[in-house]
Formats: C-alpha cells, structure tokens, sequence
C-alpha cells in the first residue's frame, strides 16, 4: 500500500499508454491501440488492481480497434471498384509518404494514388475521383474508430481500477 498522496508508478505507467494511445490512435499508420493494449497488460501484468475478466475484454477492444485500422482501407478502397493493384500501390504510396510528410502524406498519398491509378486503368475521372473520396472517407473513418475504442479502452481502465 502507497502512503496517502503518493501515486502508484504502476498506474501512472498505465495511465500515459493508454493516453499515448489514444493520441497515436489520430494519426494514420501509428500503432495507437498497441500502445493502449501494452498499458493495459503491463499493469494486469504488474500490479493487482485490474481484474483477469476486465484486462481481456480491455484488450480484446484495442485488438478490435488494430482490425479496424488494418482493414479500413482496403474495404473502403474495394467499396469504390478500385482493384486490388490500386489498393496495394497506395498501400505502399501511403508508407512511403508518411516518411516524408508525416500523417497528412498517407492521407493525400493514398488519396493521390487510387485517384491516378484507377484514372490510367479505366480512364474515367469520376470514377477515379469516386474511389479516392471513398479511400479518404475510410482512411478518417478508421482513425475516428480507433480514436473512441481507445477513449473507452482508458474509461473502462479507470472504472475498472479505481471503482
């Protein structure tokens, strides 16, 4: 037990990965949910506050929340009709600009490259242009999901820990 005023180094360990979490959660590609994952078993791990039932369903949220960003922009991509060679080539377009112009270069880079490529293949602006706007909405869509699963991750934690 911790003298009165004193704070547990446990909890404040657990408390910032999960924060950082939920910030890296906002940025594309950033392993947001893995660092909320990691505050919730390192504390289930080293201290006694956090119940076996509530430290699996807390991870369970964040591998949710991992699914979702790996999955969000290869649906939202083939939702648009653009093919499989589109959505492997702004994958990497993505990774590569994000080395560049950080967040913003996977966005526009993804963004830039379904619009090009599907404009060369089918020759057709709108539907280029379609299948961009739908990649972009997924690639946001995606970060707003994670962005609340690991807001949830850090409420349940609390209530879990200090209720």
């Amino acid at each position: 037990m911790l003298p009165t005023g004193s704070i547990d180094p446990a909890l404040l360990a657990a408390v910032t990965l999960l924060v950082v979490g939920i910030v890296g959660s906002a940025i594309p590609s950033m392993p947001g949910p893995l660092v909320s994952v990691a505050g919730v078993a390192g504390y289930w791990w080293f201290a006694d506050g956090l119940g076996t039932v509530a430290a699996v369903a807390l991870v369970l949220v964040g591998l949710f929340a991992v699914a979702a960003d790996q999955l969000a922009d290869v649906v939202s991509t083939r939702a648009s009709g653009a093919s499989w060679t589109t959505t492997a080539l702004a994958g990497v377009a993505g990774l590569v600009l994000m080395f560049v112009a950080g967040p913003i270069g996977i966005i526009l880079g993804v963004a830039g490259t379904v619009f090009a490529v599907e404009l060369y293949q089918k020759g057709d602006r709108n539907h280029a242009a379609r299948a961009a706007t739908y990649t972009t909405v997924g690639i946001l869509a995606s970060i707003v999901v994670q962005v609340l699963l690991t807001v949830s991750m850090l409420a349940g934690f609390l209530v879990a820990v200090l209720l």
